[in-house]
């Protein structure tokens, strides 16, 4: 629709609130990855697209996690967390954390206890160790800042994504040589 000036309107705007919110990420394209943790006996893990790099000095990478999460308790007294960055091989794997009441860490889940005790996943594009910093409260999530101890980036392939409500894989092209 065209303003009396020949400009294009803008829309009008929804009512903001969480529709609003999942409407428009599901347009952002994100990098899927995993956070691990150990506590109460046991691994605990869950797919997250909030993950981000926040400094380089000291290294830390920060990622959020809903309070209601069955895995927030383990998160919330964890000392140490794993960070993996998936594959778009690893759809399966990045749907399994994501399932409620899954068993993340029975097979076909490859892993193996890394750095600090934390669970690390194999055959991921990257993964650190990292020592919690601080957990922020946010609404109904908690932002966790965690400094990165430990890590390998020798995984091969290209990254998994997260665009429309599910897993995608680069385009030919899309990534410069």
């Amino acid at each position: 629709m065209s303003a009396p000036n020949g400009t294009q309107r803008a829309p009008e705007a929804a009512e903001a609130g969480p529709a609003l919110l999942r409407a428009v990420f599901r347009r952002h394209a994100a990098g899927v990855a995993v956070i691990t943790a150990h506590g109460h006996g046991r691994p605990a893990g869950f797919t997250a697209t909030s993950l981000a790099s926040v400094a380089a000095e000291p290294p830390l990478v920060s990622f959020n996690i809903a309070t209601t999460s069955s895995v927030w308790p383990v998160v919330a007294e964890a000392e140490h967390v794993g960070v993996h960055i998936l594959g778009e091989h690893q759809r399966e794997l990045a749907a399994t954390f994501a399932r409620p009441g899954a068993d993340r860490f029975a097979p076909p889940t490859r892993w193996r206890r890394g750095p600090h005790g934390v669970p690390v996943l194999e055959d991921v594009l990257a993964w650190t160790v990292c020592g919690v910093v601080a957990r922020v409260p946010t609404g109904d999530h908690r932002v966790v800042l965690a400094e990165v101890v430990a890590g390998d980036s020798s995984g091969t392939g290209r990254p998994l994504l997260y665009h429309a409500g599910r897993y995608n894989a680069l385009r030919e092209g899309t990534v410069p040589s």
